[in-house]
């Protein structure tokens, strides 16, 4: 099977960059977190989350947006109050950013299209 998902913890900026590729679903959103959380991939320093899909494309349907955000909902225990930063360039792809970012509850979730404005973002 083809990687999907890694994650790389950058201790410098406390930030945890989770990096997408190939066509990515609603359960391979979900079960890569779970993923995570279950082996403690998260650290406990963290400032915020950038997940960078600029490797990858979404294959959702529109309406799927309140699954994310049903999903970071139900874990503000990992997510709850952190920022995250959603990185794509395909004009397409920004679609499902922006339905969830008007979802968000007890976190905040942003798109970008370069890696230092999400950064900047994701600290502030």
């Amino acid at each position: 099977m083809d990687e999907k998902f890694k994650y790389q913890f950058d201790s410098s900026l406390g930030i945890l960059f989770k990096y997408y590729y190939g066509l990515i679903s609603i359960e391979d959103i979900e079960s890569s977190w779970e993923f995570a959380i279950e082996n403690g991939l998260i650290p406990k320093e963290i400032k915020g989350f950038i997940l960078d899909y600029r490797n990858s494309n979404f294959n959702l349907k529109i309406e799927e947006h309140t699954a994310i955000a049903n999903f970071y909902k139900k874990h503000l225990d990992v997510f709850g109050s952190f920022k995250i930063a959603i990185l794509t360039v395909e004009p397409k792809d920004i679609v499902i950013p922006i339905l969830v970012g008007s979802e968000d509850e007890g976190y905040s979730s942003r798109p970008f299209s370069t890696l230092e404005s999400a950064i900047k973002w994701v600290l502030s």
